[in-house]
Protein backbone atom coordinates (compact mmCIF):
# COMPACT_ATOMS: atom_id res chain seq x y z
CA UNK A 1 0.00 0.00 0.00
CA UNK A 2 2.84 2.26 -0.89
CA UNK A 3 2.45 5.86 -1.96
CA UNK A 4 -0.64 6.68 0.11
CA UNK A 5 -1.20 9.07 2.98
CA UNK A 6 -2.45 7.24 6.10
CA UNK A 7 -5.73 8.15 7.65
CA UNK A 8 -5.60 10.12 10.87
CA UNK A 9 -5.62 7.58 13.66
CA UNK A 10 -7.51 8.57 16.82
CA UNK A 11 -6.21 5.54 18.78
CA UNK A 12 -9.65 4.60 20.10
CA UNK A 13 -8.43 1.35 21.64
CA UNK A 14 -6.12 1.90 24.63
CA UNK A 15 -3.61 -0.72 25.69
CA UNK A 16 -4.36 -3.09 28.56
CA UNK A 17 -4.74 -1.49 31.99
CA UNK A 18 -1.35 -2.73 33.16
CA UNK A 19 0.44 -1.03 30.24
CA UNK A 20 0.56 2.36 28.61
CA UNK A 21 -0.52 2.92 25.02
CA UNK A 22 2.68 1.45 23.60
CA UNK A 23 2.67 -1.62 25.83
CA UNK A 24 5.40 -0.42 28.21
CA UNK A 25 5.01 -1.05 31.95
CA UNK A 26 3.70 1.92 33.94
CA UNK A 27 6.32 4.25 35.32
CA UNK A 28 8.85 3.34 32.63
CA UNK A 29 9.30 5.27 29.41
CA UNK A 30 9.95 3.25 26.25
CA UNK A 31 12.97 5.51 25.76
CA UNK A 32 14.49 4.06 28.95
CA UNK A 33 14.91 0.72 27.19
CA UNK A 34 15.41 -2.64 28.88
CA UNK A 35 17.89 -2.72 31.75
CA UNK A 36 21.28 -3.54 30.32
CA UNK A 37 21.18 -6.82 28.34
CA UNK A 38 24.16 -7.42 26.04
CA UNK A 39 23.62 -6.53 22.40
CA UNK A 40 22.71 -9.48 20.18
CA UNK A 41 24.10 -9.65 16.63
CA UNK A 42 21.40 -8.72 14.14
CA UNK A 43 20.55 -10.95 11.18
CA UNK A 44 19.59 -9.10 8.03
CA UNK A 45 17.34 -10.42 5.30
CA UNK A 46 15.74 -9.14 2.10
CA UNK A 47 12.13 -9.53 1.05
CA UNK A 48 11.34 -11.50 -2.09
CA UNK A 49 8.53 -9.02 -2.79
CA UNK A 50 11.36 -6.73 -3.85
CA UNK A 51 12.84 -9.38 -6.16
CA UNK A 52 9.77 -10.42 -8.15
CA UNK A 53 11.61 -10.27 -11.49
CA UNK A 54 13.90 -13.09 -10.35
CA UNK A 55 13.14 -16.79 -10.11
CA UNK A 56 13.04 -17.82 -6.46
CA UNK A 57 16.18 -19.98 -6.68
CA UNK A 58 18.02 -17.10 -8.34
CA UNK A 59 16.83 -14.66 -5.66
CA UNK A 60 17.96 -16.95 -2.84
CA UNK A 61 21.37 -17.48 -4.42
CA UNK A 62 21.75 -13.73 -4.90
CA UNK A 63 20.99 -13.01 -1.24
CA UNK A 64 23.38 -15.70 -0.03
CA UNK A 65 26.14 -14.43 -2.32
CA UNK A 66 25.66 -10.89 -1.01
CA UNK A 67 25.97 -12.08 2.58
CA UNK A 68 22.41 -11.90 3.85
CA UNK A 69 21.50 -14.19 6.75
CA UNK A 70 17.97 -14.87 5.56
CA UNK A 71 14.96 -14.00 3.47
CA UNK A 72 11.44 -12.71 3.95
CA UNK A 73 9.63 -15.09 1.59
CA UNK A 74 6.31 -13.76 0.29
CA UNK A 75 4.15 -16.62 -0.99
CA UNK A 76 3.09 -15.40 -4.43
CA UNK A 77 2.42 -16.70 -7.92
CA UNK A 78 6.09 -16.30 -8.91
CA UNK A 79 7.64 -17.47 -5.61
CA UNK A 80 6.43 -20.75 -4.06
CA UNK A 81 2.86 -20.25 -5.25
CA UNK A 82 0.67 -21.42 -2.35
CA UNK A 83 -2.25 -22.26 -4.66
CA UNK A 84 -0.41 -24.21 -7.38
CA UNK A 85 -0.14 -28.03 -7.42
CA UNK A 86 2.64 -29.93 -5.65
CA UNK A 87 3.16 -27.34 -2.90
CA UNK A 88 4.66 -29.95 -0.57
CA UNK A 89 7.31 -31.05 -3.06
CA UNK A 90 8.11 -27.48 -4.06
CA UNK A 91 8.44 -26.56 -0.39
CA UNK A 92 10.87 -29.42 0.16
CA UNK A 93 12.96 -28.10 -2.73
CA UNK A 94 13.05 -24.62 -1.21
CA UNK A 95 14.01 -26.11 2.16
CA UNK A 96 16.97 -27.86 0.53
CA UNK A 97 18.08 -24.64 -1.18
CA UNK A 98 17.81 -22.63 2.04
CA UNK A 99 19.78 -25.28 3.91
CA UNK A 100 22.51 -25.42 1.26
CA UNK A 101 22.84 -21.63 1.24
CA UNK A 102 22.66 -21.25 5.02
CA UNK A 103 19.66 -18.89 4.87
CA UNK A 104 16.94 -18.61 7.48
CA UNK A 105 13.42 -17.54 6.57
CA UNK A 106 10.24 -15.78 7.66
CA UNK A 107 7.04 -16.39 5.69
CA UNK A 108 5.18 -13.27 4.55
CA UNK A 109 1.63 -13.23 3.23
CA UNK A 110 1.26 -9.76 1.73
CA UNK A 111 1.11 -10.77 -1.94
CA UNK A 112 -1.15 -8.28 -3.70
CA UNK A 113 -3.20 -10.50 -6.02
CA UNK A 114 -2.47 -14.09 -5.05
CA UNK A 115 -6.10 -14.77 -4.05
CA UNK A 116 -8.02 -12.24 -6.14
CA UNK A 117 -6.63 -11.03 -9.49
CA UNK A 118 -8.88 -7.95 -9.44
CA UNK A 119 -8.63 -6.63 -5.88
CA UNK A 120 -5.36 -5.81 -4.14
CA UNK A 121 -4.90 -7.85 -0.95
CA UNK A 122 -8.39 -9.28 -1.39
CA UNK A 123 -10.13 -10.98 0.15
CA UNK A 124 -9.09 -9.95 3.65
CA UNK A 125 -9.99 -11.29 7.07
CA UNK A 126 -12.54 -8.46 7.26
CA UNK A 127 -14.45 -9.31 4.09
CA UNK A 128 -18.24 -9.22 4.62
CA UNK A 129 -18.59 -12.50 2.72
CA UNK A 130 -17.74 -15.39 5.08
CA UNK A 131 -16.68 -17.58 2.15
CA UNK A 132 -14.15 -14.99 1.02
CA UNK A 133 -12.88 -14.58 4.57
CA UNK A 134 -12.46 -18.34 4.64
CA UNK A 135 -10.28 -18.13 1.51
CA UNK A 136 -7.86 -15.84 3.37
CA UNK A 137 -7.94 -18.10 6.44
CA UNK A 138 -7.05 -21.10 4.28
CA UNK A 139 -4.14 -19.20 2.77
CA UNK A 140 -2.80 -18.29 6.21
CA UNK A 141 -3.19 -21.85 7.47
CA UNK A 142 -1.32 -23.06 4.41
CA UNK A 143 1.38 -20.45 5.08
CA UNK A 144 1.82 -21.80 8.62
CA UNK A 145 2.32 -25.31 7.26
CA UNK A 146 4.90 -24.01 4.76
CA UNK A 147 6.63 -22.10 7.55
CA UNK A 148 6.84 -25.21 9.71
CA UNK A 149 8.29 -27.24 6.82
CA UNK A 150 10.91 -24.54 6.18
CA UNK A 151 11.77 -23.99 9.86
CA UNK A 152 10.66 -20.35 9.60
CA UNK A 153 10.86 -17.89 12.49
CA UNK A 154 7.27 -16.66 12.06
CA UNK A 155 4.35 -16.15 9.70
CA UNK A 156 3.49 -12.54 8.93
CA UNK A 157 -0.06 -11.33 8.31
CA UNK A 158 -2.22 -8.19 8.53
CA UNK A 159 -5.87 -7.29 9.10
CA UNK A 160 -6.90 -5.64 5.84
CA UNK A 161 -8.89 -2.45 5.34
CA UNK A 162 -12.17 -2.09 7.22
CA UNK A 163 -15.06 -2.16 4.72
CA UNK A 164 -16.87 1.18 4.59
CA UNK A 165 -20.19 -0.19 5.84
CA UNK A 166 -18.68 -2.21 8.71
CA UNK A 167 -18.63 -0.68 12.23
CA UNK A 168 -15.35 -0.88 14.14
CA UNK A 169 -16.65 -3.30 16.77
CA UNK A 170 -17.98 -5.67 14.10
CA UNK A 171 -14.69 -5.49 12.20
CA UNK A 172 -12.61 -6.29 15.29
CA UNK A 173 -14.79 -9.27 16.18
CA UNK A 174 -14.65 -10.51 12.58
CA UNK A 175 -10.86 -10.19 12.60
CA UNK A 176 -10.43 -11.98 15.92
CA UNK A 177 -12.80 -14.79 14.92
CA UNK A 178 -11.03 -15.29 11.60
CA UNK A 179 -7.64 -15.56 13.31
CA UNK A 180 -8.87 -18.37 15.57
CA UNK A 181 -8.17 -21.33 13.26
CA UNK A 182 -4.90 -19.75 12.12
CA UNK A 183 -3.71 -19.45 15.72
CA UNK A 184 -4.78 -23.04 16.39
CA UNK A 185 -2.67 -24.21 13.46
CA UNK A 186 0.25 -22.01 14.52
CA UNK A 187 0.08 -23.44 18.03
CA UNK A 188 0.14 -27.01 16.73
CA UNK A 189 3.02 -26.20 14.37
CA UNK A 190 5.07 -24.26 16.93
CA UNK A 191 5.32 -21.23 14.61
CA UNK A 192 4.31 -17.78 15.90
CA UNK A 193 1.87 -15.60 13.98
CA UNK A 194 3.29 -12.06 13.64
CA UNK A 195 0.62 -9.45 12.90
CA UNK A 196 1.74 -6.28 11.13
CA UNK A 197 0.20 -2.85 11.79
CA UNK A 198 -0.37 -1.51 8.28
CA UNK A 199 -1.23 2.15 7.55
CA UNK A 200 -4.84 2.45 6.46
CA UNK A 201 -5.82 -0.98 7.80
CA UNK A 202 -8.07 -1.78 10.74
CA UNK A 203 -4.97 -2.75 12.70
CA UNK A 204 -2.70 0.15 11.79
CA UNK A 205 -0.72 0.92 14.95
CA UNK A 206 0.99 -0.58 17.96
CA UNK A 207 -2.01 0.48 20.04
CA UNK A 208 -4.25 -1.52 17.72
CA UNK A 209 -2.03 -4.58 18.15
CA UNK A 210 -2.60 -4.44 21.90
CA UNK A 211 -6.33 -4.11 21.28
CA UNK A 212 -6.20 -7.31 19.22
CA UNK A 213 -4.42 -9.04 22.08
CA UNK A 214 -7.28 -8.08 24.35
CA UNK A 215 -9.86 -9.28 21.83
CA UNK A 216 -8.12 -12.67 21.72
CA UNK A 217 -7.67 -13.04 25.47
CA UNK A 218 -3.97 -12.06 25.53
CA UNK A 219 -2.30 -15.07 23.87
CA UNK A 220 1.34 -15.71 24.71
CA UNK A 221 3.86 -13.76 22.59
CA UNK A 222 5.21 -17.12 21.43
CA UNK A 223 1.88 -17.62 19.65
CA UNK A 224 0.65 -14.12 18.74
CA UNK A 225 3.50 -11.71 18.11
CA UNK A 226 4.13 -8.51 16.21
CA UNK A 227 5.66 -7.70 12.85
CA UNK A 228 7.14 -4.22 13.28
CA UNK A 229 7.79 -2.25 10.11
CA UNK A 230 10.31 0.42 11.06
CA UNK A 231 9.17 2.70 8.25
CA UNK A 232 5.58 2.55 9.49
CA UNK A 233 6.79 3.78 12.88
CA UNK A 234 8.25 6.85 11.19
CA UNK A 235 5.09 7.27 9.14
CA UNK A 236 2.44 7.32 11.85
CA UNK A 237 3.45 6.25 15.36
CA UNK A 238 3.67 8.91 18.10
CA UNK A 239 7.06 7.57 19.25
CA UNK A 240 10.32 7.64 17.27
CA UNK A 241 11.17 4.31 15.62
CA UNK A 242 13.84 3.32 18.16
CA UNK A 243 11.41 3.91 21.02
CA UNK A 244 8.78 1.83 19.19
CA UNK A 245 11.27 -1.05 19.05
CA UNK A 246 11.88 -0.86 22.78
CA UNK A 247 8.16 -0.57 23.55
CA UNK A 248 7.21 -3.77 21.70
CA UNK A 249 10.27 -5.90 22.51
CA UNK A 250 8.34 -8.62 24.41
CA UNK A 251 6.07 -9.26 21.40
CA UNK A 252 8.51 -8.72 18.54
CA UNK A 253 8.66 -11.72 16.20
CA UNK A 254 9.48 -10.17 12.81
CA UNK A 255 10.98 -6.86 11.64
CA UNK A 256 10.69 -5.14 8.27
CA UNK A 257 12.96 -2.19 7.58
CA UNK A 258 13.23 0.56 4.98
CA UNK A 259 13.33 4.35 4.93
CA UNK A 260 10.17 6.48 5.09
CA UNK A 261 8.93 10.02 5.69
CA UNK A 262 6.50 11.22 8.31
CA UNK A 263 2.89 11.01 7.16
CA UNK A 264 3.62 9.36 3.79
CA UNK A 265 3.32 5.59 3.43
CA UNK A 266 5.98 5.05 0.78
CA UNK A 267 8.73 2.45 1.21
CA UNK A 268 12.01 4.13 0.28
CA UNK A 269 15.60 2.95 -0.17
CA UNK A 270 17.87 3.78 2.75
CA UNK A 271 18.92 7.42 2.74
CA UNK A 272 15.86 8.64 0.82
CA UNK A 273 13.71 9.18 3.92
CA UNK A 274 14.02 10.63 7.40
CA UNK A 275 14.90 7.71 9.70
CA UNK A 276 18.03 7.70 11.88
CA UNK A 277 18.93 4.01 11.69
CA UNK A 278 21.80 3.43 14.19
CA UNK A 279 19.47 4.01 17.20
CA UNK A 280 16.90 1.63 15.69
CA UNK A 281 19.45 -1.14 15.18
CA UNK A 282 20.87 -0.52 18.66
CA UNK A 283 17.39 -0.90 20.15
CA UNK A 284 16.87 -4.19 18.29
CA UNK A 285 20.24 -5.53 19.40
CA UNK A 286 19.99 -4.56 23.07
CA UNK A 287 16.38 -5.74 23.22
CA UNK A 288 17.48 -9.27 22.42
CA UNK A 289 15.54 -9.61 19.16
CA UNK A 290 16.38 -12.99 17.61
CA UNK A 291 14.49 -12.96 14.29
CA UNK A 292 15.31 -11.53 10.90
CA UNK A 293 15.42 -7.82 10.08
CA UNK A 294 14.16 -7.85 6.50
CA UNK A 295 14.51 -5.06 3.94
CA UNK A 296 11.04 -4.27 2.57
CA UNK A 297 11.06 -2.55 -0.84
CA UNK A 298 8.06 -4.03 -2.69
CA UNK A 299 7.94 -1.29 -5.35
CA UNK A 300 11.59 -1.64 -6.36
CA UNK A 301 11.91 -5.05 -8.01
CA UNK A 302 13.14 -3.37 -11.21
CA UNK A 303 16.33 -2.53 -9.29
CA UNK A 304 16.20 -5.42 -6.84
CA UNK A 305 19.71 -6.90 -7.19
CA UNK A 306 21.38 -3.49 -6.93
CA UNK A 307 19.25 -2.37 -3.99
CA UNK A 308 19.79 -5.67 -2.18
CA UNK A 309 23.55 -5.08 -2.33
CA UNK A 310 23.31 -1.40 -1.36
CA UNK A 311 20.86 -2.10 1.46
CA UNK A 312 23.06 -4.68 3.16
CA UNK A 313 26.05 -2.34 2.94
CA UNK A 314 23.99 0.46 4.49
CA UNK A 315 22.69 -1.72 7.32
CA UNK A 316 26.13 -3.06 8.14
CA UNK A 317 27.52 0.48 8.34
CA UNK A 318 24.58 1.61 10.48
CA UNK A 319 25.04 -1.38 12.81
CA UNK A 320 28.77 -0.62 13.12
CA UNK A 321 27.95 2.98 13.99
CA UNK A 322 25.48 1.80 16.60
CA UNK A 323 28.03 -0.55 18.14
CA UNK A 324 30.69 2.18 18.18
CA UNK A 325 28.36 4.62 19.88
CA UNK A 326 27.37 2.00 22.46
CA UNK A 327 31.02 1.30 23.29
CA UNK A 328 31.99 4.96 23.62
CA UNK A 329 32.48 6.21 27.20
CA UNK A 330 29.78 8.54 28.47
CA UNK A 331 30.57 12.24 28.20
CA UNK A 332 32.04 13.90 31.26
CA UNK A 333 29.51 15.53 33.53
CA UNK A 334 29.23 19.27 33.12
CA UNK A 335 27.44 21.86 35.16
CA UNK A 336 24.53 23.37 33.33
CA UNK A 337 24.58 27.16 32.95
CA UNK A 338 22.03 29.06 34.97
CA UNK A 339 18.63 29.19 33.26
CA UNK A 340 17.90 32.14 31.02
CA UNK A 341 14.77 34.08 31.82
CA UNK A 342 11.95 33.52 29.36
CA UNK A 343 9.90 36.46 28.21
CA UNK A 344 6.36 36.53 29.52
CA UNK A 345 5.02 35.81 26.04
CA UNK A 346 7.06 32.59 26.09
CA UNK A 347 8.82 30.71 23.35
CA UNK A 348 10.99 31.72 20.44
CA UNK A 349 9.66 34.37 18.07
Amino acid sequence: MSGTTPRDHPHPHPGPPEENATGSPPGRSPADGPPGPPAAPLRFGYGTNGLTDLRLDDALNLLADLGYAGVGLTLDHMHLDPLAPDLASRTRHVARVLDRLGLTVTIETGARYVLDPRHKHGPSLLDPDPQRRADRVRLLVRAVHVAADLGAHAVHCFSGIRPNDTPDDVAWKRFADALGPVLDTASDAGVPLAVEPEPGHLLSSITDFHHLRQELGDPAPELLGLTLDVGHCQCLEPLPPADCVRAVAPWLRHVQIEDMRRGVHEHLPFGDGEIDFPPVLAALATGGYQGLTVVELPRHSHAGPRLAAESLDFLRRAAATAAKEAAAPPPAATHAPPPTAVAAEGGTP
